[in-house]
């Protein structure tokens, strides 16, 4: 009846998940119960979980990447103390328990924390910076976050039921093939995988169709801001890359559960044939999450510099440059499989020329800044650490794409900080110069700057003092993956680590201050205007936050930097532009289909890992129902009335007029 589950699959004999589990339990049933007695369950019903309102799904995509970084980090901290107590001692954490710790802080921070808050910062300004009203797809958004959401759950519910991997962030083959993880942990991470890919997949298409197709009149490509031309080339390797992950997963799903032989050892299976596969989606996968990050510190760099970014052109072909040429370096990954001198020197090659066109940006954000008048502002100050926390990383990646410097570090410590250094100093300082920047766009006042520059500063030192020493202990022979150690040499320099985790730790409090503070102050940090950095591209042009339909009337694009064309007429006519006719707006009605997808895939997927048969028809027979009852609905849209339209459009007038009077009259 129940598959494989049994009260057995409670890990009771081990405290430490209990403990978690039972808290996080605590938290969860108390959020409700607030929220159900405050009444507030209908409303978010309406307004959150079944929108399809583009602005209102990024926030949900990063609100979603905030919670499990906070679940990653606490397995980061466990591990971290985890190598500073086991010198000489097994430590704290049992060597199964380490290894899922391990497996599951990758596989969160990669899929759960920096693709959401990437895919999530897209969602929520792309359709704002072509000044249109939505995504192309609005539903199918809906239906990507909640898949999406599905695959942490069951990451998650694995801490308490059940097991997860233990074979890394990656599932290497033999290792996670059922002769050797017969356990459902390697289960678990495939089916969340599979189901979150999916999602994924849905974002990628769904935001290359709104960059190539939606555009406000008068915004050709070559007047798009950089996040736009970064959004498309990430979710051009989304749409390119994202299939080869989920046909790779399927394979060892088949291996696993019907006895195929594509990864095995015997029958013909080739093991070897994983690492080219995952890989030729790893690889794209970093600058998946990169090249968000490149377009946030475009726009922030420009900004806060006064000035228009520099070399907009080469900046759009270093982009796209990078785009093709990250399918180029996979094999960088594993020179010591013995592919042989000439591939290994083609792949370094390949590896090396990507750097220039990151090169090129670091130069051009570098001269955006030349002669600007610079503030420095809590955003441009995430983006000033990634530069040069960044460029460290990207040197120490050309010397591991060098074959003979990989033989000797592959699998060390050394790679383990290079990987830190470009996934933390890049995607997520972009992250977070992107969640302060367009925070006020968001919910309509400033975050606290005091609390902000204090966090980074705790996140840049932590960074510094927890990953500089693994390049020492690369350097010294220590490998990855180690739960304890007995050489003398290398305990001091965890030690360090543990304490710069400890740092950024105190970073992660205060951010959670920050927002706590800046919700208190609220009023006296409102933005009035919808433009509080003195923006130059169209999301500024709106109120914050911004109506469901964005724009009263589409804007006219005249030039590069509309927004910022349109505030210099009116401060050299000293006035607003004429007031437009408006109109009836369309807008897509709320959805529940993507929260009824994700309860059905959650559901089929808890099967699939425990092999409870009759759930998983139950479930597919139900998410069939989804879909024809969705295919089938009569209305598909709403009406805004012109009169709606004009009465908001007015107020922010007033505002941005009354603030412009003020300017005016100043000396």
């Amino acid at each position: 009846m129940l598959g494989k589950l049994s009260w057995e699959a409670i890990p009771l004999n081990q405290p430490i998940p209990m403990i978690a589990s039972g808290l996080v339990g605590l938290v969860i049933i108390g959020v409700l119960g607030w929220v159900t007695l405050k009444g507030w369950l209908p409303y978010l019903w309406r307004e959150w979980i079944t929108s399809v309102d583009h602005k209102r799904i990024g926030v949900m995509y990063v609100v979603l990447a905030m919670v499990m970084l906070l679940r990653g980090f606490s397995d980061a901290i466990m591990m971290r103390s985890q190598q500073a107590l086991a010198f000489r001692s097994p430590g704290y954490l049992p060597p199964e328990h380490y290894n899922q710790i391990f497996s599951a802080h990758g596989t969160l921070m990669i899929f759960f924390v920096a693709m959401p808050f990437v895919i999530g910062l897209m969602n929520f300004v792309v359709p704002l910076q072509l000044g249109v009203r939505d995504v192309a797809f609005p539903t199918l958004n809906s239906v990507g976050f909640w898949l999406t959401a599905t695959g942490a759950l069951l990451v998650n519910i694995s801490l308490v039921v059940g097991e997860f991997a233990r074979t890394g962030w990656l599932p290497y083959p033999p290792l996670s093939e059922l002769t050797y993880s017969p356990g459902v942990g390697v289960d678990y991470y495939l089916w969340s995988l599979e189901i979150s890919g999916v999602g994924t997949l849905l974002a990628g298409i769904n935001l290359i169709a709104t960059v190539l197709k939606l555009h406000a009149p008068g915004m050709t490509y070559t007047r798009m801001p950089m996040f736009c031309w970064t959004t498309l080339a990430s979710s051009l390797l989304i749409v390119a890359a994202f299939p080869i992950l989920t046909a790779t997963l399927a394979m060892l799903l088949l291996d696993r559960y019907l006895g195929f032989h594509f990864f095995t050892n015997e029958a013909g299976g080739n093991m070897m044939m994983f690492m080219n596969l995952i890989w030729a989606w790893g690889h794209p996968e970093v600058y998946i999450l990169i090249l968000p990050a490149f377009g946030v510190f475009s726009e922030v760099v420009s900004t806060f510099s006064g000035k228009p970014l520099f070399g907009y052109r080469s900046m759009v072909a270093a982009t796209m440059a990078i785009c093709i040429l990250s399918f180029t370096v996979w094999l960088h990954h594993f020179f010591t499989m013995g592919a042989g001198a000439d591939v290994n020197a083609i792949f370094g090659i390949a590896s090396a020329i990507i750097a220039v066109p990151t090169g090129v940006k670091i130069f051009n954000w570098l001269f955006t800044m030349y002669g600007g008048r610079v503030v420095y502002s809590t955003p441009l100050l995430w983006s000033l650490g990634f530069m040069v926390t960044f460029v460290i990383g990207g040197m120490t990646g050309v010397l591991l794409a060098v074959p003979p410097a990989d033989f000797v570090l592959h699998n060390s410590l050394f790679l383990v900080a290079h990987f830190h250094n470009v996934i933390i100093g890049g995607v997520l300082f972009g992250a977070f110069a992107g969640y302060t920047y367009w925070f006020p766009k968001a919910f309509g006042f400033r975050l606290h700057e005091g609390l902000g520059k204090a966090s980074f500063w705790c996140w840049i030192t932590g960074f510094y003092v927890a990953f500089m020493p693994l390049y020492v202990l690369g350097l010294m022979g220590m490998t990855r993956r180690m739960q304890h150690y007995d050489v003398a040499a290398w305990h001091p320099w965890l030690l360090i680590a543990a304490v710069g985790a400890a740092i950024i730790l105190i970073g992660i409090i205060l951010q959670i201050a920050q927002f706590v503070v800046s919700i208190r102050r609220r009023e006296e940090l409102r933005d009035e205007i919808g433009d509080p950095w003195n923006g130059r591209s169209l999301e500024w042009a709106t109120p914050s936050p911004p109506p469901a339909f964005n724009f009263a009337v589409l804007p006219n694009v005249q030039g590069e930097e509309a927004y910022w064309g349109m505030k210099q007429r009116a401060l050299q006519q000293a006035r607003l532009g004429e007031e437009p006719v408006y109109a009836d707006i369309e807008m897509p009605r709320n959805s529940p289909t993507g929260f009824i997808c994700a309860f059905f895939a959650t559901v089929m997927g808890f099967a699939l890992i425990w092999h409870i048969w009759w759930m998983v028809g139950v479930a597919a027979l139900g998410a069939y129902a989804t879909f024809v009852v969705f295919a089938w609905r009569d209305v598909d849209e709403y009406i805004i009335p012109a009169e709606t339209v004009a009465r908001v459009d007015r107020a922010n007038r007033s505002a941005r007029s009354a603030a412009l009077a003020r300017r005016q009259a100043a000396p």
